[in-house]
């Protein structure tokens, strides 16, 4: 018999909030977490707003000494790990360490680091002034390492990097690994905070970002006519995915089930999405398969709804090929809309919001949403939150070099 896994614990940093309960007040309000950029001087930059964690201070978590040896995405990795781990009432000192593993994306890893020791380098400290810790800061795989490190995890530990896709692919290699016997526990999502010069700069390069500087809080507008661009954004989201019969033994809350999981790639252009939505198809597709579901068990998809003239039109057409005319019937909000792209974290983060809307029965609004699109002409929950009895839902990211991630969660049956 095929194991079943089950997410039994959740925690995340965002620009909405650094504790699962503040996020999901905040989604159901509609309240959105951008504004203008602190951590950087803007003045330079066309575009001069983000969704930055505020008050960031991971001190209240860890001593100074541990904070020094870690880039700000490995920090947000941690503090949300231990909120997931907290969440699920999982006592790690009574379990096995080599059955839990560690699986965390991210798209870009320490570039805060990379940046801060390239200045240095230049600025005349030359070789002699870059510090020892620039390598185990920067590497994409810092946040599962210093994960698996703190916690003693002694289980498969690794890192996924497909851009926007990332944390959508680890929890994906996170089931596949709990259904091959790999391990019974998995700390999996993504991590990002790529807030910085280079990151702002190289985003607005590539035309990508909304320039709303008069008006943040609006920028983030997935679906909508006026759309211009997504919002640069950092966090990072975590959850607990647990093979069902653990879980059951050690009298875990469960959330949801994690049925299955769909990959592809566009295979079409390293930044633009394919305009026929082809591969977003394919891992919709290749998730209802893994999950044993058909296209009219979906009640809800989390939409990766970046806020882009081509990504939004792409998705919803790619929905329209997937699901038919029960693509009408299905409510689709973007979590984008309220706290912009995270980047590699998205995954975990919008995972997050679709199993809450599972456990609550309500889906949270896409706010911003003042003039559809033709190109967009679904059920996209605009402005307020909703009540529904949500059985099974989707959740989608799609990332720069054509990856697409789709993942499938149901209510506990």
């Amino acid at each position: 018999m095929a194991r079943r896994v089950v997410i039994t614990g959740m925690g995340t940093v965002n620009p909405l909030a650094c504790d699962l309960a503040s996020y999901w007040d905040g989604l159901i309000a509609g309240r959105s977490g951008i504004g203008l950029i602190e951590l950087i001087d803007t003045k330079d930059f066309k575009v001069k707003f983000g969704g930055e964690v505020k008050n960031w201070n991971p001190e209240k978590w860890f001593d100074s000494k541990a904070c020094r040896r870690m880039d700000r995405f490995s920090q947000f990795a941690m503090v949300a790990s231990l909120e997931a781990l907290k969440h699920s009432g999982l006592d790690i000192s009574r379990e096995d360490p080599t059955r839990i593993g560690t699986i965390i994306g991210s798209g870009i890893g320490g570039l805060n680091e990379y940046e801060e020791q390239h200045t240095k380098f230049l600025q005349g400290g030359g070789p002699r002034g870059v510090s020892p810790f620039v390598i185990p800061k920067m590497m994409p795989n810092a946040a599962a390492g210093n994960v698996s490190i703190h916690f003693g995890l002694a289980g498969p530990s690794r890192a996924v990097s497909t851009a926007c896709a990332s944390a959508g692919d680890a929890i994906a290699d996170a089931l596949r690994s709990i259904r091959r016997d790999d391990a019974d526990v998995f700390l999996t999502g993504g991590s990002e905070a790529a807030i910085t010069y280079m990151g702002l700069g190289g985003f607005i390069s590539a035309r990508a970002l909304s320039s709303r500087n008069d008006n943040p809080p609006l920028a983030s507008r997935p679906f909508d006519k006026n759309r211009d661009g997504f919002v640069l954004s950092e966090g990072a989201g975590i959850l607990v995915v647990e093979e069902l019969e653990h879980a059951k033994k050690r009298g875990a809350r469960i959330y949801a089930e994690l049925l299955g999981a769909g990959a592809t790639s566009d295979a079409y252009n390293i930044t633009a999405p394919h305009p026929e939505g082809a591969g977003a198809t394919r891992a919709m597709q290749l998730a209802l398969k893994d999950a044993g579901v058909n296209p009219t068990d979906i009640d809800y998809i989390n939409g990766h709804g970046t806020s882009t003239d081509l990504g939004d039109a792409a998705e919803t057409l790619a929905v329209k090929k997937v699901f038919g005319d029960h693509a009408r019937k299905v409510a689709i909000s973007s979590t984008k809309s309220m706290i912009g792209h995270l980047l590699g974290a998205s995954g975990g983060v919008e995972l997050i919001a679709t199993v809450m809307s599972i456990a609550n029965g309500v889906a949270h609004p896409t706010i911003n949403l003042d003039t559809p699109d033709p190109a967009c002409d679904l059920d996209y929950v605009p402005k307020s939150a909703r009540k529904m009895q949500i059985r099974c839902a989707l959740s989608n990211s799609f990332g720069f070099g054509g990856h697409n991630s789709s993942l499938v969660v149901a209510a506990l049956k």
